[in-house]
Order: C-alpha cells, then sequence, then structure tokens
C-alpha cells in the first residue's frame, strides 16, 4: 500500500509540472530500469528530459500535453508504441510511422526468402540504399514525430530489401501506377537542414513568429573570381539581410524603420571606382510597401539611392538578364514600371529614369522576362490572371495595356482567367511553371504554343497549353513563392505546413519529393539546406 500511494503521489506532481525534470529528479527516475510502460498522458509538460534512462521502456502514452520536440525520444532504443496525440504543437505524421514501420516488417520477412541470392556487399549496398530513402522521404523535423522515425529506422535489424536490386517506388508512381517511378530518386535530390536562422523578427526576439519573410535570392558570382561558400539576400519587416549559406552567418543587415521589404533583386554594375578605373560590383535593390526602391551597394555596405518608383507598395522586382540597369517594379497600382536605374560614379551619383509602364488589369503579384526574348516579352502572375506584354524599346508607345491573358482549366472542365495566380517563373527556354492557390496545383505550360503572334499588338485571349499539372498542397494560402533551377529542370514550392515541394521535371514527370522543417519556417525563419 505504500508503494501505491507514492506512486500516487508522483502522478499527481507530474500532472500540475510544466516539465517532467522540474519537480521529479531524472535519476531517481531512471532507476526503474525494468518499466516497460509508461502513461504520462493528460499533463501540462513542454518538454522531455533527455537524461531519462529506461533501457527496457516499450510503451509510452503523451497524450493531451504541450510538448513541442520529440527528439528526446531518442533515448528509449526499445520503444515500439508511442502515442502522442492533441500536442498542439506538433506535427504528426502517423500514416508515415506506420508506413515505415509497415515496410521494415515487410523487409524482414523478404530477408529470410531472398538474400542467400545476394553477396554479402550486395546486402551492404542494398542496405545503405533502403535506409538513405526511407530517411530521406520521411517527413521529419523537432516538432515532428517522423524524427524519431527516421531516427528507429536506422537501428532497426534486418532492414537490407525493399525491392530486388533495391530499387524504390516514387510516391507519385505508387498513386498513378506508373511503372517509370521506379528510380533511385533519393540520389538525384537529398538535402539537409544545415542552418535556422531568425534574422528577421523585431527587436531580434525569438517570440516574434508575425514577421514575414517574403523574398530569398542568390548573389550572383563576379568574373573576378568564385566566392568561398554562397551568400543569399533576404528580406522581411524593416530588414534585408546577406547570409553566409555555408557558415548560417548574418555578414550586413540593412534596416529601415518604416518599411516591410516584399523583394529583392540583383545586379551587377560596372562602377568607376577612382582614376577612371572600373570594377564590377553587385548592387542589391530592394522594395516593399513604401513603394521606394532602395539601391544598396553590398561590398561598401552602403545604400547609394532611392528611387520613388511607385505611390502604393512593391509587390516584386525583377532585373533584365540582358541589360544590368534595367529593373522592373510591379505595383499595388496595378502597374508595372521598366526602369533604367543608371550606373553610380565615384561619388554614388546617379540618375534613374523610367522606360515603360505597363497597365494590368489588377495587382501583379510575381514576373518573369521570357528566355528567349527577355527584351520583348514580360509574363506576370496577378490577382486576376496571368498576362503578357510586349516590352520592345523601339515602340514609341511608354503606357502600353497587356497584350494576352492566358485562360487556365476551371473546376468543372472549363477555361477561365479569373483565378489569382501568385506563383510564375520559367523551368526552360519555353515551358513556363504557374500556381494557382485557389486551384491547389501547379501547371506547366508550353509559352511557344499558348502564345500566337499572329494577333500581335491587340488584346486578347488565349488557352495556356497544359503539358502538366503537379500535385500540390490543398492550402488556399496564397503568396508561397514558387521558384525553378533550369539547370536541373527542378522546381520548389513551399506550403502552409512549413513543408518544401520539390519536383524533378526533366522529363515532364510529376516525381515529388517531401522535405519539411518547422512551419515558422515560412514566417521568419530562413532554412539553409545542404545537399548530401
Amino acid at each position: 500500500m505504500q508503494r501505491i500511494k507514492v506512486l500516487s503521489q508522483i502522478s499527481k506532481l507530474i500532472q500540475f509540472a510544466t516539465s517532467l525534470s522540474e519537480y521529479l529528479d531524472p535519476r531517481l527516475f531512471s532507476r526503474l530500469r525494468h518499466l516497460q510502460k509508461l502513461d504520462l498522458s493528460d499533463n501540462l509538460l513542454d518538454k522531455f528530459p533527455n537524461s531519462l534512462t529506461l533501457p527496457d521502456l516499450r510503451v509510452l502514452n503523451c497524450n493531451n500535453n504541450k510538448l513541442e520536440d520529440v527528439t528526446a525520444l531518442k533515448q528509449f532504443p526499445l520503444l515500439e508504441e508511442l502515442t502522442y496525440e492533441n500536442n498542439v504543437y506538433l506535427t504528426v505524421m502517423f500514416s508515415q510511422v506506420l508506413l515505415c514501420f509497415s515496410a521494415l516488417v515487410f523487409c524482414s520477412i523478404l530477408l529470410n526468402k531472398l538474400s542467400l541470392s545476394y553477396t554479402a556487399e550486395q546486402v551492404k549496398s542494398i542496405k545503405k540504399k533502403f535506409l538513405k530513402s526511407v530517411q530521406t522521404n520521411v517527413v521529419y523535423g523537432p516538432s515532428s514525430l517522423s524524427e524519431f522515425t527516421r531516427w528507429r529506422v536506422g537501428y532497426v535489424p534486418l532492414t537490407l530489401l525493399l525491392f530486388r536490386q533495391g530499387l524504390c517506388v516514387s510516391p507519385s508512381a505508387q498513386t498513378s501506377g506508373d511503372l517509370k517511378g521506379f528510380s533511385h530518386f533519393s540520389a538525384d535530390v537529398s538535402a539537409e537542414p544545415l542552418h535556422f536562422l531568425q534574422c528577421h523578427s523585431k527587436g531580434n526576439s525569438r517570440e516574434d513568429f508575425k514577421t514575414q519573410l517574403w523574398s530569398c535570392v542568390f548573389e550572383p558570382l563576379l568574373d573576378c573570381g568564385a566566392r568561398k561558400g554562397e551568400t543569399v539576400a533576404t528580406c522581411g519587416g524593416e530588414s534585408v539581410c546577406l547570409i553566409d549559406c555555408e557558415t548560417g552567418t548574418v555578414l550586413k543587415k540593412y534596416k529601415v524603420a518604416t518599411e516591410e521589404f516584399f523583394s529583392v533583386a540583383w545586379t551587377t554594375l560596372t562602377m568607376v571606382i577612382g582614376d577612371s578605373r572600373k570594377k564590377c560590383h553587385n548592387i542589391l535593390a530592394a522594395a516593399g510597401r513604401r513603394g521606394i526602391v532602395k539601391l544598396i551597394h553590398v561590398a561598401a555596405d552602403f545604400c547609394y539611392g532611392e528611387i520613388k518608383a511607385h505611390k502604393k507598395p512593391i509587390a516584386t522586382l525583377c532585373f533584365s538578364p540582358t541589360r544590368e540597369t534595367h529593373l522592373f517594379t510591379a505595383s499595388y497600382d496595378k502597374r508595372i514600371a521598366l526602369w533604367d536605374i543608371g550606373i553610380p560614379d565615384s561619388d554614388y551619383n546617379f540618375k534613374a529614369s523610367q522606360l515603360l509602364l505597363l497597365e494590368a488589369l489588377s495587382i501583379p503579384l510575381r514576373i518573369a522576362l521570357v528566355p528567349t526574348c527577355p527584351d520583348q516579352y514580360l509574363l506576370a502572375g496577378c490577382e486576376s490572371g496571368c498576362f503578357a506584354w510586349n516590352i520592345k524599346l523601339d515602340k514609341e508607345q511608354k503606357s502600353r495595356p497587356f497584350e494576352v491573358l492566358f485562360q487556365f482549366p476551371d473546376e468543372d472542365g472549363g477555361m477561365t482567367t479569373s483565378h489569382r495566380v501568385d506563383g510564375v517563373a520559367f523551368l526552360n527556354n519555353d515551358v513556363v511553371v504557374s500556381k494557382s492557390s485557389k486551384l491547389g496545383c501547379i501547371y506547366l505550360w508550353s509559352w511557344s504554343r499558348s502564345f500566337d503572334t499572329k494577333g500581335k499588338g491587340c488584346q486578347r485571349t488565349v488557352g495556356a497549353v497544359i503539358l502538366a499539372e503537379l500535385e500540390w498542397s490543398t492550402t488556399d494560402l496564397s503568396y508561397l513563392t514558387l521558384s525553378t533551377c533550369p539547370a536541373k529542370e527542378y522546381v520548389f514550392c513551399g506550403d502552409e505546413k512549413g513543408s518544401v515541394w520539390m519536383y524533378n521535371l526533366s522529363n515532364y514527370t510529376t516525381r515529388q519529393y517531401h522535405c519539411s522543417f518547422p512551419t515558422q519556417s515560412l514566417v521568419n525563419i530562413t532554412a539553409i539546406w545542404k545537399k548530401s
């Protein structure tokens, strides 16, 4: 009876604790070395101690708590059953947990039947490929149960075989029945978080998860020589940051107290530095809520000028790939302006001039120049559709309406122009990737087959020639960034749950890869990934 009374008191202490280690010494608790079942449900636990030595623990119930991190579960090597429901700060991936362990059971069964046909080296290679595949494709993070799953996979014995010759099938192939999905896709793209930086919070506060991170652009390499590592510019809230991706160091931070930056863009200018000598320097343009473009000489750590481009906020910026001083600004005033920002002299004097003003029917959200003719056509995703303009400067008309409005499939199987297009980029010289949050999908379509030059000069509506439709998040949340890597023909797009959807589209396939990190990383935390 005395033992029952003691256990009752311990239960009561845990019930009102905010941390297990706050009222209960882990060293005392760890004396229960043969404990196999532990029920910690319906408490106020917000973290799990890392020093509980319970080597025989097999069943753990953590329902109805306030836990935020499950990585401490690595200390229980024999854990078989885990329940973690109603912990609001956790991303619970039970389907993946079950799928993963089902696969492991399947492997154990196959081992007895098939392993004898392989040499020791083949078995070792198969095991390595299988573990890498599972660990790569299980969504994980400090707030996800599948982080624990990922760790357990690496230590479960007999995980040598999934399919003959170590082949793994992609998720899309499993659902679509496309046998071409069999591939070593984990070798194509494998990334893990290298750094997490919360560098756009107000007053550098860790508690600020409201400041939005809007744009992230890599700095171009100068001809004078490559730098060690890569640097990237990010913007959000009142600041613009320059970050070394290799070390995770914030190299420079530029602040404007009354501003909220929405977009950044790079260009390389050949500047006069003295004695009539010229040198290439990377210039960063940043703009946002005030409608003013800030021009920052990064090497000199100096904002040398500003352009009062619009009376309303600027949603996005884009430099011409062929003309280093030509900058496009897309604004909430439903206009896109083309500026010549000029080249500053040795005293940083410069002269900017407006070259074009493109009229849109709604707010332009994303803009992209057509790769085959960047001096002639510009494409924009807007609040009420996707538009194209003729931007050739030999035309006398300085203010121009759109030339083409593109139609996309609607939910009823028809075509419509009314959907918000909040993502647009080119995958290669011809293929456009566009996103509509309302439809929850990403389209691949052909620029050359959609854009008819016969009706040149007049406003018209044409149907986009769809090449493929990519499965994406079901969210209706807008403005989640879509980007492409034309060299590899990859598409990247985030979602509201903190995941990055990665597509390998070299053959217009829809094989997709999931990587995940905590949800706030899509708010004000910059995640730097390492390719492995």
